[in-house]
């Protein structure tokens, strides 16, 4: 089992930046793939970042790469994405996951609660 626990949201101005952060309890933390999804009003959930267990690997969704970082301190149980140059369409919900990792949310088995990201024009 794995718990996780979003925060680090907000309300932020166009060009901003901010970092969640996900502090995950359990034994098994190490050996999941984590990921960051988001989910806007009236829209699907979709994927944003994800890094392997090792952080050795991390994958992008098109519209953050080059504005978003995702890594993680497996010492410390947490997983943080920094965000930067938002912009008004990142505005949502952003749930934190672990599972196999992976773009798809059907690959990830734990969730958090979300924290929410505004980003005024």
């Amino acid at each position: 089992q794995v718990q996780l626990v979003e925060s680090g949201g907000g309300l932020v101005q166009a060009g901003g930046s901010l970092r969640l952060s996900c502090a995950a309890s359990g034994r098994t933390f190490s050996t999941k793939a984590m990921g960051w999804f988001r989910q806007a009003p009236g829209k699907e959930r979709e994927f944003v970042a994800s890094i392997s267990s090792t952080g050795g690997s991390t994958y992008y969704a098109d519209s953050v790469k080059g504005r978003s970082t995702i890594s993680r301190d497996n010492a410390k149980s947490m997983v943080y994405l920094q965000m930067n140059s938002l912009k008004p369409e990142d505005t949502a919900v952003y749930y934190c996951a672990a599972g196999l990792g992976g773009r798809y949310s059907h690959s990830y088995d734990y969730w958090g609660q979300g924290t929410q990201v505004t980003v005024s024009s």
